[in-house]
């Protein structure tokens, strides 16, 4: 996911297992044809993301209701992470043997039902169980498209097809935002999650219309499994690899934290914003799409390792600049420096892991780096609040400042040979 978003899966992008194991079919797709079949890619994008991150314009407002802490509320963003975390490698074993079509309609549907149970929820703890099963749905979309993509398009038409998808991921994690907040703000929190339920119900059906029947492919025998095992457990001796999932980590710890504990702090005077208020500021992730790009270009002159350490040193700087007690450099410079940071960061880990990965061992290498990614948007969802009370958000720019110098030093020593350009 050339990934462009935080959203996107990014384990996976940098590792297709269509590319490593599976030769091509004779009839794949090319460029933008069918045009369907991209839509339906850019469907599943928009409606994965959809519902990932939903609540966070709405945690000051649950932490009223419920008189909760912020650490409780930011429980119903890292429940879903969660939840994607402990299923992704689970999930990107078991469809390996599973017809992909399938495992992403019925993962679709499986989104929705809880997505509407959501709804339902007597009180925050109910709320975040539904969250968390949420979570679990959620990579039998997003880990099984890449790998269809993989297989149906020609080679040479993955990246066009992919970055269009990944613009559907930054997409999706936008609206779905937005639409939650909006009508939480409008009529009730509960109808929030009856609009993304009822949306991704309709998503289901049209990715059903949309979406071609997979082409004849080569299975993955039983026997591979143990030698797939043994491969993964060799990734924990490779320190370029474990510096990638360090990385991992940090980068969506930065942008949990940041963007839900941002919240409660643009709740609070001098700013007041509404929920409505609050489910606009994440418009500024369409700032670092439009960034992010640009910054790839860069990375292929300069090299990954220091393209990373800027990445980070953008985050550093983003954080530091939301201190202001002026909304708009909050957010312009502030959030979108953090936001654009992230989103190259994960570009170049992309790129990076699969450089780091031995040949044969790509595909388990990008399953532990998709576990750390969204243990790391876990923990930054959590953790922070602990600060909260003590400090409030200067205290949360410290922590996430402190995790981000850490980053920094270990992709310094961990990075090595990582040549000067992203080939």
């Amino acid at each position: 996911m050339g990934n462009v978003s935080s959203h996107a899966q990014p384990a996976f992008a940098a590792a297709n297992p269509a590319i490593e194991t599976i030769p091509e079919h004779p009839h794949p797709h090319l460029g933008l044809r069918p045009a369907g079949a991209v839509a339906a890619v850019c469907l599943c994008g928009i409606f994965a993301f959809l519902n990932l991150y939903a609540t966070q314009p709405l945690l000051p407002l649950l932490s009223h209701l419920y008189h909760a802490s912020e650490t409780m509320a930011g429980l119903t963003v890292s429940a879903s992470t969660l939840g994607v975390a402990l299923a992704a490698p689970l999930l990107g074993i078991l469809t390996e043997r599973l017809n992909r079509r399938r495992v992403i309609l019925v993962s679709t549907v499986a989104l929705a039902v809880p997505t509407l149970l959501t709804a339902t929820s007597p009180g925050l703890h109910t709320l975040i169980v539904w969250r968390f099963i949420q979570g679990l749905a959620l990579p039998g979309i997003f880990a099984t498209v890449i790998t269809y993509v993989g297989e149906e398009w020609k080679r040479d038409s993955i990246a066009l097809v992919m970055s269009l998808y990944v613009s559907s991921t930054a997409m999706g994690g936008f609206l779905g935002r937005f639409i939650a907040g909006v009508i939480a703000d409008t009529f009730n929190w509960r109808w929030s999650f009856v609009a993304l339920g009822a949306l991704t119900l309709l998503g289901a059906a049209l990715i059903a219309r949309w979406l071609p029947p997979e082409s004849p492919r080569a299975r993955v025998p039983h026997e591979t499994h143990p030698h797939a095992l043994r491969m993964a457990l060799s990734h924990f001796r490779n320190t370029r690899l474990l510096a990638t999932f360090v990385v991992g980590f940090g980068m969506l710890f930065t942008l949990v934290a940041t963007f839900t504990y941002v919240t409660f702090y643009l709740a609070d005077p001098p700013f007041r914003l509404s929920t409505f208020g609050l489910s606009n500021i994440f418009a500024i992730y369409l700032v670092g799409l439009a960034i992010t790009p640009a910054g790839g270009y860069l990375v292929t002159r300069i090299g990954m390792r220091r393209g990373v350490l800027l990445a980070i040193g953008l985050c550093l700087a983003g954080e530091v600049i939301t201190l202001s007690h002026s909304l708009w450099i909050v957010i312009l410079p502030g959030l979108g420096l953090v936001c654009s940071g992230v989103f190259i960061a994960q570009s170049t880990a992309n790129s990076y892991l699969r450089m780091a990965a031995p040949p044969g061992g790509r595909v388990s290498a990008a399953g532990l780096y998709l576990s750390s990614y969204y243990i790391g948007g876990t923990v930054g969802g959590v953790v922070p609040g602990w600060l909260w009370r003590v400090g409030h958000w200067p205290a949360c720019v410290g922590l996430t400042e402190g995790v981000l110098v850490l980053l920094l030093i270990v992709a310094l020593a961990g990075w090595t040979n990582a040549g000067w350009s992203t080939h």
